[in-house]
């Protein structure tokens, strides 16, 4: 049976093509003002936030560090500086063949493991493939004409000169100016957001001694380059510069000519030497030995030179000066004398015989004096003079351990100085209520009979007995030691004496010290001025009642250390002195002569005659032209 046979219906299929045209009409046009929504969006109203998207990939802002600020002495002689270090640096998209190269380079420059170490190390962070990467610092003149003629053999290489900080004096001011090292990771998180931005682009950060303490002054503001780059981040141009702002050049209190000649004083030999000037608490010399070379903490101590330091038994980073605790020994015997007379348990007529050695009613234990057969009748003023322990002894029993701490704490002992330096040592001024924290023990007698001597539990930094030496020379007026200005806050309040004669008589007490019969008459041979001075040795350690201190017995370690506080001129001091010779035995004929090279160093000019230095001022002055 056929089929019938149907014919298109063509109005339908013109209808059903006329609605499919005008679906697709309608989605193009729809389609259409979406473009031009979506571009209206993008061009006009978020025109600003996509411009400086847009802007941010194409300019960068590029933070410049700021020039550190110099450091000088009170004469204007540079103790801190910048200078160009010349560094080999390796481009690492340039080199072909890295290993060739760097087996080249040994060759010409010495590259030990720790500089391949970081070499290495560096490579691995995050950096463009321009971007060179440093290899060693601090070329020698040397290596670097070495690598200038071999250059065109060694592709990738390139030498760069950044300013570092640099010393001149090398370890002679180490424990007082200090040095800078790079900043670190931790250091950044211990920032705030602000002081983030402030150390954009700076590489140092100061670590220790005035360098840390005036960081913010030394450091200055850093500079911004807004500069151009294309897709890879390659530099353009330079669109806007903001220059930064140097640090503050800083000029201290010290004197380079005091401070070596405390240096040269002391040779090799382990010590410290303070040096104060009364008036104005000015710090003139600030010597710690052995010292370290801060140039070597720059850019990055090698490990070989970090473990020398660490295994040296010497022990040359620490700063004996501002943390080294010692029995004080004899040294404090002026300032317990002032506290015994202004207490009323002493005066300067009252006399007691001494057998040599001091003994507690119905108590059989002897405490020695230094001199074996004792001093015969003394009196204050002889028993300075020839340090007589048994006097003060004495005293002291009689003085008590609250009045003892109450009157040394005024000197600074036990106290911190208040100096413009961070991580000073407290020392140890004791007392029942110390001992009973710290030791877990009741006060006893002969606690307070050793400190009356400064031994026992009293010790004290070279800083303090300075200080306290100070302020002994200013009658009492407190004396904060500073080496830039700026100072911790002390809670001290100057000392006033019932009698202020006595500090003109214990002033006497302490010239006779260094006169025919005193202990310290070594230091004072033909002196252009007269010197106060006070003598100490200071026990390393106890030596029983029935034995015998013997030192030809002894390891060197093991002997007293010798100590002598002085100030001069007598009558109107201009320097107070405190030295410390570790194992030195003698502080009168071993320490002595150390200080009295450090007071002509300040009080002598050229020609050796007394020529006393003013007091520091804020601006050196300006030399005037003399007309012919």
């Amino acid at each position: 049976m056929r089929r019938p046979l149907t014919l298109k219906d063509h109005h339908q299929e013109q209808r059903i093509f006329s609605v499919r045209l005008v679906v697709a009409v309608f989605l193009v046009l729809l389609l259409t003002l979406i473009l031009i929504s979506r571009m209206i969006w993008l061009q006009v109203i978020q025109h600003s936030r996509y411009t400086t998207l847009s802007d941010k990939n194409r300019v960068q802002v590029i933070a410049v560090s700021p020039p550190r600020g110099l450091i000088t002495d009170r004469d204007g002689v540079i103790l801190a500086e910048n200078r160009p270090d010349f560094s080999l640096e390796i481009v690492i998209e340039q080199a072909t063949d890295l290993d060739a190269l760097i087996e080249d380079l040994g060759t010409m420059v010495a590259l030990d493991d720790s500089d391949l170490e970081r070499f290495h190390k560096r490579r691995q962070t995050a950096r463009r493939p321009w971007e060179p990467i440093p290899m060693r610092a601090r070329l020698t003149e040397e290596e670097i004409a070495r690598l200038a003629v071999n250059q065109h053999r060694l592709p990738g290489i390139r030498i760069s000169a950044n300013p570092i900080r640099h010393y001149p004096h090398g370890d002679a001011l180490s424990h007082v100016i200090g040095y800078v090292n790079r900043i670190n990771s931790q250091d950044l998180e211990a920032m705030t957001l602000n002081e983030q931005r402030d150390y954009a682009g700076t590489h140092f950060y100061g670590r220790s001694g005035v360098e840390r303490f005036y960081e913010d002054r030394l450091h200055g503001q850093v500079g911004y380059r807004q500069v151009e780059t294309n897709a890879r981040g390659r530099i353009l141009r330079v669109l806007e510069e903001q220059p930064p702002i140097p640090g503050e050049d800083m000029r201290l209190r010290i004197s380079m000519r005091v401070q070596e000649a405390a240096n040269k004083a002391l040779g090799d030999r382990r010590g410290a030497v303070v040096a104060i000037d009364p008036r104005d608490g000015s710090v003139l010399a600030f010597v710690s030995k052995p010292g370290f070379d801060p140039n070597l903490f720059v850019t990055g101590i090698s490990y070989k030179d970090y473990s020398a330091y660490q295994g040296d038994p010497d022990n040359p980073l620490f700063n004996r000066a501002l943390q080294g605790r010692y029995p004080p020994g004899s040294t404090i015997k002026p300032m317990l004398g002032i506290a015994g007379l202004d207490a009323g348990v002493t005066n300067w007529q009252r006399t007691i015989s001494d057998p040599g050695y001091y003994q507690l009613e119905n108590n059989p234990h002897r405490y020695r004096d230094w001199k074996r057969w004792g001093h015969g009748r003394v009196d204050m003023h002889k028993a300075v003079v020839q340090s007589c322990d048994t006097y003060f002894y004495d005293m002291g029993f009689k003085l008590g351990i609250a009045r003892m701490h109450e009157y040394m704490t005024k000197f600074s002992l036990g106290q911190p100085t208040g100096i413009d330096l961070y991580n000073e040592s407290r020392g140890v001024m004791p007392s029942k209520e110390w001992k009973r924290a710290y030791r877990n023990s009741a006060w006893f007698h002969g606690d307070t009979i050793n400190a009356s001597i400064g031994q026992g539990f009293v010790l004290a930094t070279p800083l303090q007995l300075a200080t306290a030496t100070a302020i002994t020379a200013s009658h009492g007026k407190q004396i904060v030691p500073t080496l830039g200005g700026e100072t911790h806050p002390v809670e001290r309040d100057d000392i006033v004496l019932k009698n202020e004669s006595d500090w003109e008589k214990m002033t006497e007490a302490m010239v006779a010290v260094t006169g025919p019969k005193g202990t310290a008459r070594v230091m004072a041979v033909d002196a252009q001025y007269p010197i106060a001075a006070k003598s100490g040795t200071a026990q390393v350690f106890s030596v029983g009642q029935d034995e015998t201190y013997n030192e030809e017995e002894l390891a060197e370690r093991m002997l007293d250390h010798a100590l002598m506080v002085s100030f001069a001129p007598a009558e109107t001091p201009a320097i107070a002195v405190a030295v410390l010779i570790e194992n030195g035995r003698h502080g009168g004929s071993v320490a002595g002569p150390v200080a009295r090279q450090v007071m002509d160093a300040w009080l002598l000019d050229d020609n050796g005659q007394l020529d006393v230095p003013p007091v520091f001022q804020e601006f050196l002055p300006v030399p005037t032209e003399v007309s012919p």
